[in-house]
């Protein structure tokens, strides 16, 4: 079930970015259609609201933690995704393993072993080729939404190891930190965009919006049981499919192809996220 419950989610979440671009193409905004959508997601998942509520107050701060972290996860990505080159937003967010053994290290006590060491310096070099360009000097990613990409796998990284670590809170309760996190990280951004406005908006769009947030509903709480289940690295490992979902869907849907850089770049980067699921506490 943990193993079902995580590739389920990796494959909504290669190929939850097309129907957010078919959304903005409809007049919704990103962060519009992020809080709509988590909103229908907390809506839908009401019947887990009221053990939710109960524990998020005896929680302390591992529950806050939790929220922020998961909250910008999800929201971040959405924003990379909607404005970047898939692929290479999504490498960037795949980071995560490197940022894993860190946040593994400080919260769980969790110590390298020589695969551990091994996975740094995978990924740390499939980052380097993959955003090396001579005329641009060092590395770094080159516009906002890849920062904002590889902020979010940060986030979502730190997500799992919080949700690893706080074994006192329900999977309920961790689901509902996702929902709620994406939404009160979604509305500063709204009220400043001025709020949220739903007029003239079709109703294949709220198909989609309504499809969306049954989506996010179930996938939330089924990564959530996979990760309360199961070592952060080894379900790191798992999380590699949304890679392969995410490489077709934006071949066929959004014609893009990656270069032989970014190939050389990914193959690093999936290698360090293989070797992640070797790594063990000492």
């Amino acid at each position: 079930m943990p193993v079902a419950g995580i590739l389920s989610g990796a494959l909504v979440w290669g190929l939850i970015w097309y129907p957010y671009r078919v959304l903005l193409g409809e007049g919704i905004s990103g962060p519009v259609g992020t809080f709509i959508t988590y909103m229908l997601a907390m809506l839908f998942g009401a019947f887990m609201l009221p053990r939710a509520w109960r524990e998020l107050p005896q929680a302390a701060w591992w529950a806050v933690l939790l929220v922020f972290s998961a909250g910008w996860a999800n929201f971040g990505y959405v924003l990379a995704m909607l404005h970047g080159e898939v692929m290479r937003v999504l490498l960037l967010f795949y980071l995560a393993p490197l940022w894993t053994i860190l946040f593994s290290y400080w919260l769980l006590g969790e110590h390298l072993n020589r695969y551990g060491y091994a996975v740094i310096a995978l990924s740390l070099s499939g980052a380097f080729i993959m955003l090396w360009e001579p005329a641009l000097g060092m590395p770094f990613p080159q516009n906002a939404s890849e920062w904002t990409g590889l902020s979010a796998g940060m986030a979502f990284a730190l997500s799992n190891v919080v949700s690893r670590r706080s074994t006192n809170l329900s999977v309920e309760t961790k689901t509902f930190s996702i929902w709620l996190g994406t939404a009160l990280l979604t509305a500063p951004l709204l009220w400043w965009q001025g709020g949220v406005s739903v007029q003239g908006v079709s109703g294949q769009a709220w198909l989609i919006l309504g499809l969306l947030g049954v989506a996010l509903c179930a996938c939330s709480f089924a990564v959530q049981y996979g990760v309360t289940h199961m070592p952060a690295n080894r379900a790191m490992l798992l999380f590699l499919f949304e890679l392969v979902v995410a490489a077709l869907a934006s071949y066929f849907l959004a014609n893009e192809a990656m270069g032989l850089r970014e190939w050389a770049g990914a193959v690093l980067i999936v290698s360090a996220s293989l070797l992640s699921g070797k790594l063990y506490v000492e």
